[in-house]
């Protein structure tokens, strides 16, 4: 096994073991106001939306998680079996490994031999060669491109990049890909100032991707000689994170600490288009394997459906009406920052 393939694996182990779904985060802080007399009725359809021109039964999806390694092909194989019956999206992990690894390409490509007509995402980090990003999305025949931005990961990281001049590359990428790009961190958070600086070189959608879920620099630090344990704080609030996309104004997808159907619901309440889960699923499908996992995202689409129900919406669409008010010490760092 490689070096990066050995890195791949030892990540999905890490993830499992910090993995704790009770975790408190920032969706904790933000209340959402319910009316007692709803009159409305639970209905599915009602989640049925359309992503990258493709229509979809939810508008949540499994988020990038792995690839480039034997266990990361059995993983993605079955994530993309479960997208294909639940016709959601799924997005794959970073395929830069493709760069250096091209025998490692089946464990992406098993996704579409899945999925065939569903949406795939590709992942890529922001330092992977426009040409090569180019041959990856015919590869993978993806509907969509993540790049992955992730310096507190690579600053943890024993063998991290150490070189975060980025944005030329992705100026190249941008202008020699004609899917959508995603712009998405890694559990850290977009800041405002980035998001905006993106969407001026025609950034179509970013994934805000905030802190409460995943700590990647906790992960390292677990893989590293020496304590860098103090990065693990470094990250921006998913609820903060949506709230400065959604003052620039751009498509956002919400992700970032999602546990469950409310938290879904409360990120769609921030404006959020789409909402990307990937640890809560991994873990469900580490314990209950592929049927477990493809019966807890029917049972949260069905749980989503009767919260915009009870809170008196009917679409998708008018979910940001619902009235949110926030703890004070959230409260306190939005007035700061946003």
């Amino acid at each position: 096994m490689s070096i990066r393939s050995k890195r791949k694996e030892e990540h999905l182990n890490l993830a499992q073991m910090f993995f704790n779904k009770s975790n408190f985060n920032s969706f904790d802080q933000l209340h959402l106001l319910r009316p007692a007399l709803p009159e409305e009725k639970v209905d599915l359809g009602v989640l049925k939306t359309k992503m990258f021109s493709k229509s979809i039964a939810a508008p949540f999806f499994i988020n990038a998680m792995t690839g480039g390694s034997k266990k990361s092909k059995t993983i993605n194989q079955a994530l993309a079996q479960i997208a294909n019956k639940e016709q959601i999206a799924l997005a794959l992990g970073s395929a830069s490994i493709l760069t250096k690894e091209s025998e490692q390409l089946d464990s992406f490509s098993i996704a579409r031999n899945e999925d065939p007509d569903g949406i795939l995402i590709a992942n890529v980090n922001p330092e992977t060669p426009a040409t090569e990003v180019k041959k990856i999305i015919t590869d993978l025949a993806v509907d969509a491109l993540q790049i992955h931005l992730n310096t507190v990961q690579e600053i943890a990281m024993p063998e991290g990049d150490r070189d975060f001049y980025w944005l030329n590359n992705i100026k190249e990428i941008r202008q020699a890909v004609d899917l959508p790009i995603i712009i998405k961190e890694v559990g850290m958070g977009l800041d405002q100032n980035s998001i905006h600086l993106l969407k001026r070189e025609g950034i179509d959608y970013f994934d805000v991707a905030g802190s409460g879920g995943t700590n990647f620099a906790k992960i390292e630090n677990a893989r590293n000689q020496h304590d860098v344990s103090y990065l693990e704080n470094l990250g921006l609030p998913t609820v903060i994170s949506a709230l400065m996309a959604k003052k620039e104004n751009v498509n956002f997808i919400v992700s970032g600490g999602i546990r469950n159907p409310l938290d879904i619901l409360k990120a769609l309440t921030l404006g959020g288009q789409y909402v990307g889960i990937s640890n809560v699923f991994l873990q469900q499908f580490n314990l209950h394997g592929l049927i477990g996992l493809q019966q807890l995202i029917r049972a949260w689409k069905e749980d989503l459906a009767g919260l915009i129900a009870i809170y008196g919406k009917h679409d998708l669409a008018s979910l940001t009406e619902i009235k949110k008010y926030y703890d004070f010490s959230l409260k306190n760092q939005i007035d700061q920052l946003i």
